[in-house]
């Protein structure tokens, strides 16, 4: 069993949650139930599946839930295209972002190939 809290990914991805935390305020209201919720509850899922695949007994297991963040780590990336294409994020912001979170997914990737 793993101890989540001393992982650098997940300490870099409860980071980039906050990040887009931020990057949302200024979001217009009107997509609080749209991009708003899909682009937070995505990037809480990140470091909470690292979380809880540290709890699994079997590397396996935990290794299908990196999988699962991984996963919500390109729903991110897409989320935020889509949220410049909107004009709601500008292209240097989204650029830093996308940055930023391709370079978990490495880690998380490079990571899960341990576990085999």
């Amino acid at each position: 069993m793993h101890r989540f809290k001393e992982l650098t990914t997940w300490k870099l991805s409860k980071e980039f949650c906050s990040d887009i935390y931020e990057v949302t305020t200024s979001f217009p209201e009107t997509e609080k139930f749209g991009i708003i919720n899909q682009l937070r509850r995505a990037s809480v899922s990140v470091p909470s599946n690292i979380a809880e695949g540290c709890s699994r007994k079997s590397n396996k297991d935990f290794s299908r839930f990196l999988e699962i963040a991984i996963g919500s780590m390109y729903e991110l990336e897409t989320q935020l295209l889509i949220s410049n294409d909107l004009g709601f994020v500008s292209k240097e912001k989204t650029q830093e972002l996308i940055e930023k979170l391709n370079g978990i997914i490495k880690m998380t990737s490079k990571f899960k190939s341990t576990l085999a």
